[in-house]
This record gives structure tokens, sequence and C-alpha cells, in this order.
């Protein structure tokens, strides 16, 4: 007697259907397209996060450039200060403080020159 696995596969169908509900045409309804769009959804998911990541720190740097320049420095020579004076901020950080709090940012700068 041969085994079908009738209800793996009905679990397996149901588990991509469900993650495609919402996508247009057949690739909400037929098995076969849907896990096809499941695949390629969590490719685009992995590189976009990658994409997101890059372009969070070009807005980090773009932000403590022109808090920078208010200063009358550099990104490069800012970022260069505070590596040599040992200040343990990062990109993240830095643009935070320049973008909330430019007294603070104007008082590392400061420190460091």
């Amino acid at each position: 007697m041969r085994v079908k696995g009738g209800s793996t596969r009905k679990k397996r169908h149901k588990k991509v259907l469900k993650s495609t509900k919402g996508y247009r045409m057949t690739k909400s309804k037929l098995y076969k397209v849907a896990k096809e769009a499941h695949l390629h959804a969590g490719q685009y998911a992995y590189s976009d996060r990658q994409r997101k990541t890059s372009q969070m720190r070009k807005l980090w740097i773009k932000r403590i450039n022109a808090a920078a320049q208010k200063n009358d420095l550099k990104y490069s020579e800012l970022m260069n200060k505070i590596k040599k004076s040992g200040i343990g901020l990062n990109k993240k950080s830095l643009a935070e403080i320049a973008l909330n709090q430019p007294r603070t940012f104007e008082n590392i700068v400061k420190e460091i020159s």
C-alpha cells in the first residue's frame, strides 16, 4: 500500500496560501504560483532589510555633515577628531544628537577641537 500524504500536503499548501493572502491575481489562489511568490517575497524582504540599513546610514551621515558644517567642520574631519579623542559615539547616536540637541552637538565639537 502506498502513502499519499494528503493531510501533510494540505497543511503545507494551506500554510503557503495563508502567507500569500492579499497577493494579486492567482498568486494568492493557486499553490504553484503562490509558492513561487512566497519564495520571491522572502528574497525581497531580505534584500530590502540590507538596503534599509544602508539608507539609514546615509541619512545619519547627511545629518551629521549638516550639523558639522554649521560648526565649520567637514564630516570627515569631525569623525576623525571624534575617533582620535576617544569619544564612543556611533553615527546613529551622533545623528540623533545633531538633530534633537544642537547645543550638545556644539559642545561635543568644542570638546574635540
